[in-house]
């Protein structure tokens, strides 16, 4: 069967990789093989292959930058499709309106922002991920998120068909959207943004990525913020009062530098980066009685 995707995929002229190490592919930088990766090396050739998986009633997993991802250490028996640069065109739709594919890097949607003097995605600069992850996850930081800037979203369905929601529909919330809900693969999206001068978002953007630098452990691989923020708290607070920064499991540790992370600090294995955090809920729910829900998508046992 993973054969039949694998020679279905080539003849399309995507690149097919057997047992392809999922360290190379996700931000944690750990994790064991996937039985097949895919990329494909356009929207049209996505559609085929995922209708083909469909057909063969494979439900693959689709990634893009990986940078939300903890992939176990005995790998997944699965097909993995990672959406990337062969699918991430940015184009103007109007003065206002920005359309961009889902494999395009969010710093290459706010630089083309910049270029044409287009405000509101200024939040955005410096979060190591796509614009199709940034979509399924309603991505956000110092006070924006991608509800503010997205007007539709095409998709392609369970039936492999292309489909798009509009805004009103895309159920946009905090870590979550349509598309956490109904598992359809985010193609492209359009953004309506507002003019400014060029002076202003630059400095914006500037100053975000600052912010980034001095709070967070950029240098040490990891998925971002690992725990999504508790009703009421800060998950990275409530960590840090538990006297956790620092704390070590393995090659995984809690940044000393900002709690909310768990970072590969040294050849972390997929199980060290797990045990930590299931120590870290463990002691945050005993002190605090909070319970700490992974904002990082766990994939495999």
């Amino acid at each position: 069967m993973y054969n039949e995707i694998a020679l279905f995929a080539e003849n399309l002229g995507a690149e097919v990789i057997l047992n392809a190490p999922m360290k190379k592919y996700t931000s944690f930088k750990c994790g064991g093989n996937a039985r097949v990766l895919v990329i494909p090396q356009s929207v049209d050739s996505l559609q085929k292959i995922l209708g083909f998986c469909y057909s063969k009633n494979i439900c693959p997993l689709v990634i893009g930058n990986g940078s939300n991802l903890l992939v176990a250490d005995n790998g997944i028996e699965n097909v993995v499709i990672k959406i990337g640069s062969k699918i991430s065109n940015i184009y103007l739709v109007d003065d206002e309106t920005i359309c961009c594919e889902a494999g395009a890097s969010l710093k290459s949607l706010c630089m083309f922002a910049l270029e044409n003097s287009l405000s509101g995605l200024e939040f955005a600069y410096g979060i190591p991920g796509t614009l199709g992850g940034a979509v399924y996850m309603n991505a956000g930081a110092y006070g924006g998120e991608m509800k503010d800037v997205l007007y539709s979203c095409k998709h392609i369905n369970e039936n492999g068909n292309l489909n798009e929601l509009p805004q009103s529909e895309l159920n946009l919330r905090y870590r979550g959207s349509a598309y956490t809900d109904n598992g359809y693969t985010i193609v492209s999206a359009l953004m309506k943004l507002k003019k400014a001068p060029k002076t202003e978002i630059k400095a914006a953007m500037d100053d975000k990525l600052q912010r980034r630098k001095d709070k967070q452990p950029l240098e040490y691989p990891s998925a971002g913020s690992t725990f999504k923020r508790p009703e009421g708290y800060f998950a990275g607070a409530l960590i840090e009062d538990c006297g956790l920064k620092g704390y070590t499991v393995g090659g995984a540790q809690v940044s000393e530098k900002h709690a909310g992370f768990v970072i590969n600090k040294d050849n972390a294995t997929s199980t060290d980066v797990l045990n930590l955090i299931k120590d870290v809920q463990k002691i945050v729910y005993e002190k605090h009685g909070v319970k700490l829900e992974t904002e990082v998508k766990i994939i495999g046992e």
